[in-house]
Protein backbone atom coordinates (compact mmCIF):
# COMPACT_ATOMS: atom_id res chain seq x y z
CA UNK A 1 0.00 0.00 0.00
CA UNK A 2 0.94 3.68 -0.82
CA UNK A 3 2.15 6.30 1.63
CA UNK A 4 -0.58 8.40 0.62
CA UNK A 5 -3.36 6.06 0.65
CA UNK A 6 -2.20 4.59 4.17
CA UNK A 7 -2.61 8.32 5.56
CA UNK A 8 -5.52 9.12 3.78
CA UNK A 9 -7.15 5.02 5.77
CA UNK A 10 -5.60 6.65 9.09
CA UNK A 11 -6.64 10.30 8.97
CA UNK A 12 -10.43 8.35 7.91
CA UNK A 13 -10.29 6.03 10.76
CA UNK A 14 -9.46 9.54 12.79
CA UNK A 15 -12.64 10.70 11.58
CA UNK A 16 -14.62 7.54 12.17
CA UNK A 17 -12.96 7.81 16.09
CA UNK A 18 -13.83 11.27 16.91
CA UNK A 19 -18.12 11.06 15.18
CA UNK A 20 -18.10 7.34 17.49
CA UNK A 21 -16.25 9.30 20.99
CA UNK A 22 -13.78 7.40 21.15
CA UNK A 23 -10.15 7.24 20.95
CA UNK A 24 -7.75 7.03 18.49
CA UNK A 25 -4.36 5.12 17.85
CA UNK A 26 -2.23 5.47 14.76
CA UNK A 27 -0.42 2.33 14.19
CA UNK A 28 1.49 3.63 11.29
CA UNK A 29 2.97 6.32 12.97
CA UNK A 30 3.05 4.41 16.54
CA UNK A 31 4.75 1.14 16.80
CA UNK A 32 3.83 -0.71 19.98
CA UNK A 33 5.69 -3.95 21.77
CA UNK A 34 3.76 -7.24 21.82
CA UNK A 35 1.48 -8.50 24.72
CA UNK A 36 1.42 -12.05 23.96
CA UNK A 37 0.24 -13.56 27.25
CA UNK A 38 -3.28 -11.28 27.20
CA UNK A 39 -5.48 -13.18 24.32
CA UNK A 40 -4.81 -16.20 21.92
CA UNK A 41 -3.83 -15.30 18.74
CA UNK A 42 -7.30 -17.12 17.38
CA UNK A 43 -8.95 -15.09 19.83
CA UNK A 44 -7.25 -11.92 18.54
CA UNK A 45 -7.84 -13.36 15.02
CA UNK A 46 -11.77 -14.30 15.56
CA UNK A 47 -12.71 -10.92 17.44
CA UNK A 48 -10.72 -8.45 15.43
CA UNK A 49 -9.39 -7.01 18.66
CA UNK A 50 -5.32 -6.54 19.50
CA UNK A 51 -3.97 -6.09 22.88
CA UNK A 52 -1.74 -2.87 22.81
CA UNK A 53 -0.45 -2.57 26.44
CA UNK A 54 -1.07 -4.77 29.43
CA UNK A 55 0.05 -4.27 32.99
CA UNK A 56 -0.87 -5.84 35.65
CA UNK A 57 -3.56 -2.92 36.39
CA UNK A 58 -4.35 -1.94 32.55
CA UNK A 59 -4.91 -2.90 29.11
CA UNK A 60 -5.61 -1.34 26.36
CA UNK A 61 -7.00 -2.55 23.39
CA UNK A 62 -7.45 -1.67 19.57
CA UNK A 63 -10.97 -2.04 17.90
CA UNK A 64 -11.22 -1.83 14.31
CA UNK A 65 -15.09 -0.27 12.81
CA UNK A 66 -16.06 -4.30 12.36
CA UNK A 67 -15.32 -5.24 16.25
CA UNK A 68 -18.88 -6.09 17.63
CA UNK A 69 -20.42 -4.18 21.21
CA UNK A 70 -20.57 -7.97 22.31
CA UNK A 71 -17.18 -8.76 22.08
CA UNK A 72 -16.57 -5.71 23.76
CA UNK A 73 -18.39 -6.21 26.91
CA UNK A 74 -16.87 -9.98 26.81
CA UNK A 75 -13.56 -8.25 27.45
CA UNK A 76 -14.93 -6.26 30.18
CA UNK A 77 -16.71 -8.60 32.03
CA UNK A 78 -13.39 -11.32 32.06
CA UNK A 79 -10.76 -8.71 33.09
CA UNK A 80 -12.74 -7.26 35.86
CA UNK A 81 -9.35 -7.88 37.90
CA UNK A 82 -7.84 -4.81 35.49
CA UNK A 83 -8.67 -1.33 33.83
CA UNK A 84 -9.51 -2.30 30.22
CA UNK A 85 -9.45 0.76 28.14
CA UNK A 86 -10.32 0.78 24.43
CA UNK A 87 -9.14 3.09 21.11
CA UNK A 88 -9.92 2.57 17.56
CA UNK A 89 -7.24 1.28 15.15
CA UNK A 90 -7.28 0.94 11.54
CA UNK A 91 -7.99 -1.72 9.34
CA UNK A 92 -4.95 -2.08 8.00
CA UNK A 93 -3.21 -1.19 11.18
CA UNK A 94 -5.07 -4.56 12.71
CA UNK A 95 -3.72 -6.68 9.84
CA UNK A 96 0.09 -5.26 10.43
CA UNK A 97 -0.78 -6.61 14.00
CA UNK A 98 -2.22 -9.98 12.96
CA UNK A 99 1.18 -10.44 10.54
CA UNK A 100 3.24 -9.68 13.84
CA UNK A 101 1.28 -12.17 16.14
CA UNK A 102 0.77 -15.02 14.35
CA UNK A 103 3.32 -14.17 11.36
CA UNK A 104 2.64 -16.43 8.14
CA UNK A 105 4.87 -19.74 8.12
CA UNK A 106 7.62 -20.09 5.62
CA UNK A 107 6.53 -22.32 2.51
CA UNK A 108 8.58 -24.64 1.26
CA UNK A 109 8.26 -25.28 -2.59
CA UNK A 110 9.49 -28.47 -2.75
CA UNK A 111 10.17 -29.35 -6.29
CA UNK A 112 8.56 -31.97 -8.28
CA UNK A 113 10.29 -35.22 -10.07
CA UNK A 114 9.52 -36.91 -13.03
CA UNK A 115 10.00 -40.10 -10.94
CA UNK A 116 7.37 -39.16 -8.42
CA UNK A 117 4.61 -37.38 -10.53
CA UNK A 118 1.57 -39.23 -10.04
CA UNK A 119 2.60 -41.22 -6.59
CA UNK A 120 0.18 -40.68 -3.89
CA UNK A 121 3.05 -39.16 -1.25
CA UNK A 122 3.90 -36.57 -3.73
CA UNK A 123 0.01 -35.88 -4.36
CA UNK A 124 -0.29 -34.94 -0.51
CA UNK A 125 2.88 -32.77 -0.33
CA UNK A 126 2.16 -30.66 -3.21
CA UNK A 127 -1.13 -30.17 -2.53
CA UNK A 128 -0.47 -28.91 1.04
CA UNK A 129 1.67 -26.94 -0.41
CA UNK A 130 -1.06 -25.46 -2.85
CA UNK A 131 -3.51 -24.67 0.31
CA UNK A 132 -1.11 -22.78 2.09
CA UNK A 133 -0.10 -20.08 -0.72
CA UNK A 134 -1.69 -17.22 -1.93
CA UNK A 135 -3.63 -17.80 -5.96
CA UNK A 136 -1.03 -15.83 -7.69
CA UNK A 137 2.01 -17.61 -6.09
CA UNK A 138 -0.25 -20.91 -6.91
CA UNK A 139 -0.14 -20.23 -10.26
CA UNK A 140 3.72 -19.55 -10.35
CA UNK A 141 4.59 -22.42 -8.69
CA UNK A 142 2.62 -25.07 -11.29
CA UNK A 143 4.04 -23.10 -14.06
CA UNK A 144 7.68 -23.12 -12.50
CA UNK A 145 6.94 -27.23 -11.71
CA UNK A 146 5.71 -27.93 -15.13
CA UNK A 147 8.95 -26.06 -17.14
CA UNK A 148 11.23 -28.12 -15.01
CA UNK A 149 9.19 -31.39 -16.18
CA UNK A 150 9.05 -30.29 -19.40
CA UNK A 151 5.19 -30.30 -19.74
CA UNK A 152 3.30 -28.95 -22.61
CA UNK A 153 -0.09 -28.69 -20.62
CA UNK A 154 -0.92 -28.36 -17.30
CA UNK A 155 -4.95 -29.62 -16.84
CA UNK A 156 -7.03 -27.83 -14.07
CA UNK A 157 -10.83 -29.95 -13.54
CA UNK A 158 -12.88 -30.14 -10.89
CA UNK A 159 -14.14 -33.23 -9.56
CA UNK A 160 -17.11 -34.00 -7.79
CA UNK A 161 -14.67 -33.90 -4.45
CA UNK A 162 -12.02 -31.69 -5.21
CA UNK A 163 -10.39 -29.98 -7.99
CA UNK A 164 -7.56 -32.34 -9.93
CA UNK A 165 -4.28 -30.57 -11.38
CA UNK A 166 -2.09 -32.68 -13.64
CA UNK A 167 0.47 -32.17 -16.07
CA UNK A 168 0.97 -33.43 -19.80
CA UNK A 169 4.82 -34.97 -19.81
CA UNK A 170 5.65 -35.88 -22.67
CA UNK A 171 2.21 -36.24 -24.21
CA UNK A 172 0.91 -38.44 -21.27
CA UNK A 173 -0.96 -36.86 -18.26
CA UNK A 174 0.51 -36.98 -14.68
CA UNK A 175 -1.32 -36.26 -11.48
CA UNK A 176 0.39 -33.89 -9.27
CA UNK A 177 -2.45 -32.60 -7.06
CA UNK A 178 -5.79 -32.08 -5.30
CA UNK A 179 -7.17 -28.92 -3.77
CA UNK A 180 -10.35 -28.34 -2.03
CA UNK A 181 -12.91 -26.20 -4.15
CA UNK A 182 -12.20 -23.28 -1.74
CA UNK A 183 -8.49 -22.89 -2.76
CA UNK A 184 -9.76 -24.25 -6.33
CA UNK A 185 -12.32 -20.85 -6.80
CA UNK A 186 -9.54 -18.98 -5.78
CA UNK A 187 -6.55 -20.15 -8.06
CA UNK A 188 -9.74 -20.51 -11.35
CA UNK A 189 -10.48 -16.26 -10.56
CA UNK A 190 -6.59 -15.42 -11.05
CA UNK A 191 -6.31 -17.98 -14.14
CA UNK A 192 -9.44 -16.03 -15.17
CA UNK A 193 -8.39 -12.73 -14.16
CA UNK A 194 -4.64 -12.97 -15.80
CA UNK A 195 -6.42 -14.68 -19.16
CA UNK A 196 -9.11 -12.02 -19.07
CA UNK A 197 -12.11 -14.83 -19.47
CA UNK A 198 -15.00 -14.62 -17.35
CA UNK A 199 -15.56 -17.51 -14.87
CA UNK A 200 -19.56 -17.45 -15.53
CA UNK A 201 -19.33 -18.15 -18.67
CA UNK A 202 -21.35 -20.69 -20.10
CA UNK A 203 -19.01 -21.07 -23.48
CA UNK A 204 -15.78 -22.31 -24.41
CA UNK A 205 -13.21 -19.45 -23.90
CA UNK A 206 -9.73 -18.34 -24.76
CA UNK A 207 -7.00 -15.92 -23.23
CA UNK A 208 -3.27 -15.77 -22.74
CA UNK A 209 -1.44 -15.03 -19.63
CA UNK A 210 1.89 -13.48 -20.38
CA UNK A 211 3.16 -12.10 -17.42
CA UNK A 212 6.46 -12.35 -14.63
CA UNK A 213 5.54 -12.88 -11.32
CA UNK A 214 8.00 -12.84 -7.90
CA UNK A 215 6.45 -16.02 -5.41
CA UNK A 216 6.57 -15.51 -1.54
CA UNK A 217 10.18 -17.02 -1.43
CA UNK A 218 11.83 -14.56 -4.17
CA UNK A 219 11.98 -16.67 -6.66
CA UNK A 220 11.19 -14.99 -10.16
CA UNK A 221 8.59 -16.73 -12.48
CA UNK A 222 7.75 -15.89 -16.19
CA UNK A 223 4.15 -16.81 -16.87
CA UNK A 224 3.27 -17.21 -20.74
CA UNK A 225 0.18 -19.67 -21.22
CA UNK A 226 -2.45 -19.95 -23.60
CA UNK A 227 -5.76 -20.78 -21.46
CA UNK A 228 -8.97 -22.67 -22.80
CA UNK A 229 -11.49 -22.90 -20.54
CA UNK A 230 -15.02 -25.07 -20.77
CA UNK A 231 -18.31 -24.91 -18.72
CA UNK A 232 -18.22 -28.46 -17.02
CA UNK A 233 -20.96 -30.08 -14.33
CA UNK A 234 -19.06 -29.03 -11.47
CA UNK A 235 -17.17 -25.81 -12.73
CA UNK A 236 -14.69 -24.48 -14.93
CA UNK A 237 -11.96 -26.68 -16.44
CA UNK A 238 -9.29 -25.56 -17.76
CA UNK A 239 -6.31 -26.44 -20.03
CA UNK A 240 -3.09 -24.10 -19.88
CA UNK A 241 -0.73 -25.11 -22.89
CA UNK A 242 2.66 -24.07 -21.77
CA UNK A 243 4.95 -21.51 -24.17
CA UNK A 244 8.89 -20.94 -24.16
CA UNK A 245 9.97 -17.56 -25.22
CA UNK A 246 13.38 -18.61 -26.29
CA UNK A 247 13.71 -17.70 -30.12
CA UNK A 248 16.67 -19.25 -30.54
CA UNK A 249 14.89 -22.41 -30.08
CA UNK A 250 12.85 -22.58 -32.97
CA UNK A 251 15.59 -23.85 -35.61
CA UNK A 252 15.74 -26.74 -38.26
CA UNK A 253 17.96 -28.52 -36.42
CA UNK A 254 15.82 -28.91 -33.36
CA UNK A 255 13.40 -30.63 -35.06
CA UNK A 256 14.62 -33.98 -35.44
CA UNK A 257 14.33 -33.85 -39.83
CA UNK A 258 15.88 -36.91 -41.44
CA UNK A 259 17.94 -36.02 -44.26
CA UNK A 260 15.45 -36.87 -46.97
CA UNK A 261 12.64 -34.38 -44.82
CA UNK A 262 15.54 -31.60 -44.49
CA UNK A 263 16.34 -31.71 -47.96
CA UNK A 264 12.26 -31.28 -48.62
CA UNK A 265 12.25 -28.31 -46.49
CA UNK A 266 15.71 -26.44 -47.43
CA UNK A 267 14.31 -26.90 -51.47
CA UNK A 268 11.16 -24.57 -49.73
CA UNK A 269 12.95 -22.41 -47.73
CA UNK A 270 15.44 -21.58 -51.42
CA UNK A 271 12.30 -20.93 -53.17
CA UNK A 272 10.19 -19.44 -51.04
CA UNK A 273 6.40 -19.82 -52.67
CA UNK A 274 3.72 -22.19 -53.23
CA UNK A 275 1.38 -23.40 -49.56
CA UNK A 276 3.21 -25.53 -47.31
CA UNK A 277 0.49 -27.25 -44.68
CA UNK A 278 1.22 -28.99 -41.81
CA UNK A 279 -1.45 -31.08 -40.08
CA UNK A 280 -2.03 -33.20 -37.19
CA UNK A 281 -4.11 -33.03 -33.94
CA UNK A 282 -3.42 -30.41 -31.01
CA UNK A 283 -0.50 -30.95 -28.82
CA UNK A 284 1.73 -32.99 -32.77
CA UNK A 285 4.10 -29.63 -32.44
CA UNK A 286 2.85 -27.91 -35.58
CA UNK A 287 2.96 -24.64 -34.32
CA UNK A 288 6.62 -25.41 -33.61
CA UNK A 289 7.71 -27.02 -36.89
CA UNK A 290 6.14 -23.72 -38.65
CA UNK A 291 7.62 -21.24 -36.72
CA UNK A 292 11.04 -22.99 -37.13
CA UNK A 293 10.75 -22.70 -40.57
CA UNK A 294 9.97 -19.03 -40.20
CA UNK A 295 12.85 -18.58 -38.17
CA UNK A 296 15.13 -19.70 -40.77
CA UNK A 297 13.25 -17.27 -43.50
CA UNK A 298 13.56 -14.14 -41.20
CA UNK A 299 16.15 -12.39 -42.86
CA UNK A 300 16.48 -8.49 -43.40
CA UNK A 301 15.68 -9.35 -47.37
CA UNK A 302 12.11 -11.39 -46.49
CA UNK A 303 8.88 -9.46 -44.88
CA UNK A 304 6.89 -11.40 -42.98
CA UNK A 305 3.65 -11.39 -41.45
CA UNK A 306 2.45 -14.25 -39.43
CA UNK A 307 -2.00 -14.44 -38.65
CA UNK A 308 -2.71 -16.11 -35.93
CA UNK A 309 -5.78 -16.53 -33.21
CA UNK A 310 -3.97 -16.05 -30.63
CA UNK A 311 -0.14 -14.96 -31.07
CA UNK A 312 1.24 -17.82 -29.11
CA UNK A 313 5.24 -16.89 -29.70
CA UNK A 314 6.43 -13.25 -30.35
CA UNK A 315 9.74 -12.94 -32.90
CA UNK A 316 11.96 -10.13 -33.61
CA UNK A 317 11.77 -9.16 -37.14
CA UNK A 318 8.14 -10.62 -37.76
CA UNK A 319 4.78 -8.30 -38.23
CA UNK A 320 2.58 -10.71 -36.05
CA UNK A 321 -1.14 -9.85 -36.24
CA UNK A 322 -3.93 -11.30 -33.98
CA UNK A 323 -7.31 -12.23 -35.10
CA UNK A 324 -10.15 -10.34 -33.24
CA UNK A 325 -12.99 -12.13 -32.34
CA UNK A 326 -14.63 -9.97 -30.12
CA UNK A 327 -18.29 -9.97 -29.95
CA UNK A 328 -18.23 -6.58 -31.40
CA UNK A 329 -15.98 -6.69 -33.83
CA UNK A 330 -15.37 -10.22 -35.44
CA UNK A 331 -12.64 -11.18 -38.34
CA UNK A 332 -11.77 -14.11 -39.75
CA UNK A 333 -8.94 -15.24 -41.18
CA UNK A 334 -9.63 -14.77 -44.35
CA UNK A 335 -10.79 -11.22 -43.87
CA UNK A 336 -7.04 -10.69 -42.55
CA UNK A 337 -5.23 -12.61 -44.95
CA UNK A 338 -6.50 -10.60 -48.04
CA UNK A 339 -5.72 -7.27 -45.85
CA UNK A 340 -2.28 -8.89 -45.28
CA UNK A 341 -1.79 -9.47 -48.77
CA UNK A 342 -1.89 -5.75 -49.98
CA UNK A 343 1.30 -4.97 -47.85
CA UNK A 344 3.35 -7.00 -50.32
CA UNK A 345 4.82 -10.05 -47.67
CA UNK A 346 7.20 -12.65 -49.18
CA UNK A 347 6.22 -15.27 -46.07
CA UNK A 348 2.67 -16.00 -44.66
CA UNK A 349 2.04 -18.12 -42.05
CA UNK A 350 -1.42 -18.03 -41.68
CA UNK A 351 -2.52 -19.43 -38.05
CA UNK A 352 -5.13 -22.00 -39.14
CA UNK A 353 -7.42 -22.99 -42.30
CA UNK A 354 -10.93 -23.72 -40.95
CA UNK A 355 -13.01 -22.63 -43.72
CA UNK A 356 -13.43 -22.66 -47.80
CA UNK A 357 -12.87 -19.00 -47.60
CA UNK A 358 -9.30 -19.26 -45.61
CA UNK A 359 -8.32 -22.20 -48.07
CA UNK A 360 -9.01 -20.28 -51.33
CA UNK A 361 -7.41 -17.24 -50.20
CA UNK A 362 -4.44 -19.30 -48.96
CA UNK A 363 -3.94 -20.87 -52.33
CA UNK A 364 -4.40 -17.66 -54.70
CA UNK A 365 -1.75 -16.01 -52.04
CA UNK A 366 0.70 -19.14 -52.87
CA UNK A 367 -0.24 -18.85 -56.72
CA UNK A 368 1.04 -15.30 -56.61
CA UNK A 369 4.39 -16.07 -55.22
CA UNK A 370 4.02 -15.82 -52.06
CA UNK A 371 5.63 -18.60 -49.57
CA UNK A 372 2.43 -19.37 -47.41
CA UNK A 373 2.30 -21.49 -44.26
CA UNK A 374 -0.01 -22.72 -42.28
CA UNK A 375 -1.55 -25.52 -39.45
CA UNK A 376 -4.30 -27.91 -41.00
CA UNK A 377 -6.83 -30.31 -38.79
CA UNK A 378 -6.42 -33.74 -40.81
CA UNK A 379 -5.40 -37.69 -39.94
CA UNK A 380 -2.35 -37.87 -42.36
CA UNK A 381 -1.27 -35.49 -45.42
CA UNK A 382 -3.00 -37.67 -47.69
CA UNK A 383 -6.59 -37.33 -45.61
CA UNK A 384 -5.31 -33.21 -45.88
CA UNK A 385 -5.31 -33.26 -49.70
CA UNK A 386 -8.59 -35.26 -49.73
CA UNK A 387 -10.56 -32.56 -47.59
CA UNK A 388 -8.80 -29.78 -49.64
CA UNK A 389 -10.20 -30.88 -52.87
CA UNK A 390 -13.25 -31.30 -51.43
CA UNK A 391 -12.75 -27.46 -50.77
CA UNK A 392 -11.43 -26.20 -53.91
CA UNK A 393 -13.41 -28.46 -56.11
CA UNK A 394 -11.94 -29.69 -59.60
CA UNK A 395 -9.02 -26.82 -59.83
CA UNK A 396 -5.96 -27.91 -61.38
CA UNK A 397 -4.49 -24.61 -60.85
CA UNK A 398 -5.21 -24.51 -57.52
CA UNK A 399 -3.28 -28.09 -57.15
CA UNK A 400 -0.27 -26.75 -58.36
CA UNK A 401 -0.18 -23.90 -55.68
CA UNK A 402 0.23 -26.88 -52.87
CA UNK A 403 4.10 -27.29 -52.37
CA UNK A 404 3.95 -29.59 -49.12
CA UNK A 405 1.78 -31.25 -46.84
CA UNK A 406 3.74 -32.72 -43.49
CA UNK A 407 1.58 -34.92 -40.96
CA UNK A 408 3.08 -35.20 -37.96
CA UNK A 409 2.37 -37.00 -34.62
CA UNK A 410 4.83 -37.04 -31.08
CA UNK A 411 5.87 -40.21 -29.46
CA UNK A 412 7.71 -40.74 -26.48
CA UNK A 413 11.25 -41.35 -26.59
CA UNK A 414 12.80 -44.62 -25.19
CA UNK A 415 15.25 -43.90 -22.09
CA UNK A 416 18.27 -45.39 -23.52
CA UNK A 417 20.00 -45.33 -20.20
CA UNK A 418 17.54 -48.26 -18.99
CA UNK A 419 15.53 -49.94 -21.91
CA UNK A 420 14.82 -53.73 -22.03
CA UNK A 421 15.55 -55.71 -25.21
CA UNK A 422 13.34 -58.43 -26.28
CA UNK A 423 12.65 -60.52 -28.85
CA UNK A 424 9.20 -59.98 -30.55
CA UNK A 425 6.77 -62.90 -30.95
CA UNK A 426 5.34 -64.32 -34.27
CA UNK A 427 2.36 -62.17 -34.99
CA UNK A 428 4.67 -59.20 -33.86
CA UNK A 429 6.89 -60.13 -36.26
CA UNK A 430 4.03 -60.31 -39.27
CA UNK A 431 2.77 -57.10 -38.55
CA UNK A 432 6.49 -55.39 -38.94
CA UNK A 433 6.95 -57.62 -41.90
CA UNK A 434 3.32 -56.20 -43.30
CA UNK A 435 4.83 -52.52 -42.89
CA UNK A 436 7.79 -53.28 -43.95
CA UNK A 437 7.29 -54.51 -47.16
CA UNK A 438 4.79 -51.73 -47.77
CA UNK A 439 7.59 -49.02 -47.68
CA UNK A 440 8.77 -47.92 -51.31
CA UNK A 441 11.33 -49.19 -53.12
CA UNK A 442 13.33 -45.77 -52.64
CA UNK A 443 13.89 -46.54 -48.96
CA UNK A 444 16.43 -49.21 -48.20
CA UNK A 445 14.60 -51.74 -46.16
CA UNK A 446 16.02 -52.83 -42.20
CA UNK A 447 16.93 -56.22 -42.04
CA UNK A 448 14.58 -58.54 -39.86
CA UNK A 449 16.18 -61.56 -39.00
CA UNK A 450 16.89 -61.79 -35.72
CA UNK A 451 15.13 -59.07 -34.91
CA UNK A 452 15.79 -57.24 -31.02
CA UNK A 453 13.12 -54.60 -29.98
CA UNK A 454 13.04 -52.98 -26.38
CA UNK A 455 10.25 -51.58 -24.03
CA UNK A 456 10.70 -49.42 -21.46
CA UNK A 457 13.10 -49.87 -18.64
CA UNK A 458 12.67 -49.03 -14.98
CA UNK A 459 15.15 -47.14 -12.13
CA UNK A 460 14.35 -44.96 -9.27
CA UNK A 461 14.84 -41.85 -11.44
CA UNK A 462 12.77 -42.85 -14.40
CA UNK A 463 9.94 -45.02 -13.48
CA UNK A 464 8.51 -44.91 -17.01
CA UNK A 465 10.87 -45.67 -19.18
CA UNK A 466 10.78 -42.78 -21.84
CA UNK A 467 12.76 -39.84 -22.00
CA UNK A 468 11.50 -37.08 -24.19
CA UNK A 469 9.74 -36.92 -27.45
CA UNK A 470 10.37 -37.45 -31.02
CA UNK A 471 8.35 -36.80 -34.26
CA UNK A 472 6.52 -38.84 -36.73
CA UNK A 473 6.67 -37.66 -39.80
CA UNK A 474 4.88 -38.25 -43.54
CA UNK A 475 5.78 -35.44 -46.58
CA UNK A 476 3.39 -35.02 -49.33
CA UNK A 477 4.90 -33.49 -52.18
CA UNK A 478 2.78 -32.32 -55.18
CA UNK A 479 4.53 -33.57 -58.20
CA UNK A 480 5.19 -36.64 -60.22
CA UNK A 481 2.69 -39.51 -60.39
CA UNK A 482 1.08 -38.13 -57.47
CA UNK A 483 0.54 -34.58 -59.61
CA UNK A 484 -0.48 -36.28 -62.44
CA UNK A 485 -2.78 -38.83 -60.89
CA UNK A 486 -4.97 -35.98 -58.81
CA UNK A 487 -4.72 -33.74 -62.80
CA UNK A 488 -6.73 -36.86 -63.98
CA UNK A 489 -9.76 -37.51 -61.51
CA UNK A 490 -11.12 -35.42 -58.72
CA UNK A 491 -12.88 -38.41 -57.36
CA UNK A 492 -9.92 -39.91 -55.01
CA UNK A 493 -10.06 -41.63 -51.68
CA UNK A 494 -7.67 -40.64 -49.38
CA UNK A 495 -6.45 -44.72 -49.79
CA UNK A 496 -5.86 -44.11 -53.66
CA UNK A 497 -3.54 -40.75 -52.74
CA UNK A 498 -1.25 -42.52 -50.16
CA UNK A 499 -0.71 -45.46 -51.90
CA UNK A 500 0.53 -42.89 -54.90
CA UNK A 501 2.22 -41.02 -53.09
CA UNK A 502 4.48 -44.06 -50.93
CA UNK A 503 4.99 -45.35 -54.96
CA UNK A 504 6.23 -41.55 -55.12
CA UNK A 505 8.89 -41.99 -52.39
CA UNK A 506 6.77 -41.16 -49.15
CA UNK A 507 6.79 -43.04 -45.70
CA UNK A 508 3.92 -42.88 -43.96
CA UNK A 509 4.12 -42.02 -39.92
CA UNK A 510 3.12 -45.28 -39.29
CA UNK A 511 6.55 -46.90 -41.20
CA UNK A 512 8.07 -44.07 -39.71
CA UNK A 513 7.50 -45.17 -36.31
CA UNK A 514 7.85 -48.69 -37.41
CA UNK A 515 10.78 -47.89 -38.45
CA UNK A 516 12.00 -45.71 -35.30
CA UNK A 517 11.00 -48.95 -33.18
CA UNK A 518 13.41 -50.97 -34.73
CA UNK A 519 15.99 -48.91 -33.97
CA UNK A 520 15.21 -48.86 -30.45
CA UNK A 521 14.22 -45.28 -30.34
CA UNK A 522 10.96 -45.78 -28.96
CA UNK A 523 7.89 -48.80 -29.13
CA UNK A 524 5.79 -50.28 -31.18
CA UNK A 525 2.88 -50.30 -28.53
CA UNK A 526 3.80 -46.59 -28.32
CA UNK A 527 3.83 -46.15 -32.12
CA UNK A 528 0.57 -47.52 -32.48
CA UNK A 529 -0.83 -45.07 -29.44
CA UNK A 530 -0.45 -42.47 -31.29
CA UNK A 531 -0.66 -43.57 -34.96
CA UNK A 532 -3.09 -45.90 -34.63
Amino acid sequence: MSHDIRQDEELSTARRAKVLGMDYFDTYKNKRPLFKQVLAVGDIRKYRVVPLFADEHNILFGLTTTTSQQTINGLTQHFQDQRVEYTLISDTGFNDFMLLYDPPRQVIYQDIEVASAGNSELLKKVSAILEQIKADDMLAYLVQQAHRLNASDIHFENQSKFARIRFRIDGVLHPIAQISFAKAHILISAIASGANVSTASLDAQQGHIAENTKMADGTQVSINLRVETVPAINGMDIVMRLFNMDQSMYNLDRLGLSDKERKVVEDIIAKPSGLVMVVGPTGSGKTTTLYSILQTLNTDENKIITIEDPVEYQFEGVTQISVNNTPEHKTSFADQLRAVLRLDPDVVMVGEIRDNDTAKTALQAALTGHLVLSTFHASSASAAITRIMDIIGENPLFLSAIRLVMAQRLVRRLDDAIKQPYKPDEKTMQLIKQVVDGLPASVEKPSLENLQLYKPGVSEENPYGYKGQLALREQFIMSGPVYELLQKSQKLTTQDIEASAIESGMTTMLQEGVLKAIKGETTLEEVYRVVG
